[in-house]
């Protein structure tokens, strides 16, 4: 009778922990070595789709798209807007493939949405200089410029979802 006692109360102490943990207001993103962050004045939603429709209208593709804002509201749980965007195409999936095996693993490409306590949205992203830093010695000359062309259209990406 008391271990039932015991862990009915528990489970409504870790419960309530879990509530006011998840209601609580995320850590940002923030300036970091090898990536782009930027604060907009774009509500969450808005930036999400701002990226999406960027990125279509580039030579990259949306590919991936994964973030557990809505799956943690279908568990009873808040958390602030969180998406991540895979971007990238075939021709650097060619080009890295030919480059270095190893350094696929890094595709796509991510962006990152995370949603601040005013309603407003961040949007970054690791360089893929810096994603593909790790492979260079094997990748050479030609993961090197893939890395920095990808560079130049995230960059583009970013600019445009963010206008």
């Amino acid at each position: 009778m008391y271990k039932l006692i015991y862990s009915s109360l528990l489970g409504c102490a870790l419960l309530a922990t879990t509530s006011a943990w998840a209601q609580d207001t995320l850590p940002t993103v923030e300036d970091r070595d090898g990536w782009a962050v930027h604060q907009s004045e774009m509500s969450y939603p808005s930036l999400v789709d701002s990226v999406k429709a960027a990125a279509e209208a580039s030579d990259l593709g949306v590919v991936t798209e994964a973030g557990p804002t809505q799956a943690a509201a279908d568990r009873g749980v808040d958390i602030p807007g969180n998406r991540v965007i895979g971007l990238f195409n075939n021709d650097y999936a060619v080009t890295v493939l030919h480059a270095s095996t190893a350094a696929m693993i890094e595709a796509p490409i991510r962006m990152y949405v995370t949603e601040a306590p005013d309603g407003t949205a961040t949007l970054s992203y690791k360089l893929p200089t810096s994603v593909y830093e790790p492979y260079m010695e094997e990748g050479g000359d030609a993961l090197a410029e893939a890395a920095e062309a990808l560079e130049a259209d995230f960059e583009s990406v970013a600019k445009d979802a963010l206008e």
